[in-house]
């Protein structure tokens, strides 16, 4: 007798919690964006004007907009250091916060962490530009959304251009090009697209790892000296940027020759090196600057009242802008969401996700939010994930960046193979199976 009323007992407990978790967004007023970000370490530089960007349009938002329908925005940040474990240890505190709406890594380490979590806590993860690239397929992940572009897409866009550089891809048969690259998932993750593109076309892939974070890489350009190569690919974050251009100008090695990733193509990266690291070419998502509507939107409504995150003169860099992107990514799959599931209502993880995948925006849209000249337009779907593959090359001129070539789209016939072969790959070491046409609905 007694047994059986703590069993019934126990089942009311577990009853009443799982009440509370399930109404959790019911009783959310506000749509509370989880903030993970690295100020300190070796990343602040470059995970600064980043964590800026995204707090900024927030508050822009609310003060210009009174938020999406009528439904104020929340945010707190969570100090990760760009560690994978300090990254689960916030998202595992702010997941449960009434009207959590999806979480940003801003690492690949931590966004490989999550993409198993997600789907039991039903929280999307955007990982805008990195992480994951098999995850451009919706079909097998149904939570994760590499936005804007992954590893493969980029490493395909730069090899494209190395090749209409000289002339057509089939002249780089016989090349050497060294891949020097964090020695970390962030940096392994575009080496299988790189083999590819190698094998396809001839070229030789000298393969140069750099241990975290990046600091000291002078038996690196010992060996970038010796076998001088024809060009070199830099997939770095932080410091190790930075240090890779002083290396390669104490080496004597080209600037010119030096493509980065687009987290190798910030004002942080070359501000320290400015006229050593001219020439150098990286690549670029996004434009900078505080021409765009949506800048000076953020300048007018939220620097201009005090109410900014960082510094003024930071507003519209590179990575502030992309960051302010990220947001608005975030914000619009909410807005998309509310359009389906109720406008001035709080969205759940799960109806975001919803939202995620169903974005659409054109370039009219795209112009009438501000952000005109800003992105290429984006349109995800259950098959697609990514929504957009497209980016440019710019240049340092020794003081600021400019564009030094026309968007390229990544080739669909080279990624399509590789992204499924990962996909199914993933699937089949979890034991799950593809989503159904019924699912892409849901």
């Amino acid at each position: 007798m007694k047994l059986s009323k703590l069993v019934i007992a126990a089942a009311v407990v577990a009853a009443g919690a799982s009440s509370v978790a399930t109404s959790a967004f019911a009783q959310a007023k506000e749509q509370f964006f989880p903030l993970l970000s690295y100020r300190t370490g070796p990343y602040a530089p470059n995970g600064v004007p980043w964590a800026n960007g995204k707090q900024d349009y927030i508050k822009m938002i609310n003060a210009r907009d009174g938020g999406i329908n009528g439904v104020k925005l929340t945010f707190e940040e969570c100090e990760t250091g760009y560690a994978t474990d300090r990254g689960v240890e916030c998202y595992e505190r702010l997941k449960g916060k009434p009207g959590v709406t999806l979480f940003d890594p801003q690492a690949t380490g931590i966004a490989f962490a999550l993409t198993e979590k997600a789907p039991v806590d039903k929280i999307p993860l955007m990982t805008l530009g990195y992480a994951l690239s098999a995850s451009q397929d919706g079909q097998a992940f149904k939570w994760n959304f590499p936005f804007m572009g992954s590893y493969f897409t980029g490493s395909d866009i730069l090899i494209q251009h190395i090749g209409k550089s000289l002339g057509g891809l089939d002249k780089l048969k016989g090349k050497k090009i060294a891949y020097v690259y964090h020695d970390s998932p962030f940096g392994k993750e575009a080496i299988p697209l790189l083999q590819e593109r190698a094998k396809m076309h001839g070229f030789e892939l000298q393969m140069l790892p750099v241990t975290a974070p990046g600091v000291e890489q002078k038996a690196t350009w010992l060996q970038v000296r010796q076998s001088r190569p024809d060009y070199v690919l830099l997939w770095g974050w932080g410091v190790m940027n930075s240090t890779a251009l002083k290396e390669a100008q104490a080496t004597g090695y080209p600037r010119d020759k030096m493509y980065g990733v687009w987290w190798a193509g910030a004002e942080p990266d070359v501000r320290d090196v400015g006229e050593g690291a001219k020439g150098y070419n990286a690549l670029a998502l996004n434009t900078s600057g505080t021409q765009p509507k949506v800048i000076q939107d953020i300048l007018k409504h939220v620097h201009e009242k005090g109410q900014g995150t960082g510094p003024k003169d930071e507003v519209g860099s590179v990575l502030y802008t992309r960051g302010v992107i990220i947001q608005m990514l975030a914000v619009e799959s909410v807005r998309r969401a509310q359009e389906r599931f109720g406008k001035g209502k709080v969205m759940t993880g799960e109806q975001v996700r919803w939202g995620m995948e169903n974005l659409a925006l054109d370039q009219k849209k795209l112009d009438a939010m501000g952000f005109g000249g800003v992105m290429r337009p984006l349109s995800t779907s259950c098959a697609d994930h990514m929504g957009s593959s497209w980016a440019r090359v710019h240049t340092w001129d020794g003081s600021k960046w400019n564009f030094s070539s026309d968007w390229y789209q990544a080739d669909e016939q080279i990624l399509k193979p590789m992204v499924k072969a990962g996909a199914d790959k993933w699937l089949a070491d979890k034991k799950m199976s593809r989503r159904d046409a019924a699912d892409c609905q849901s």
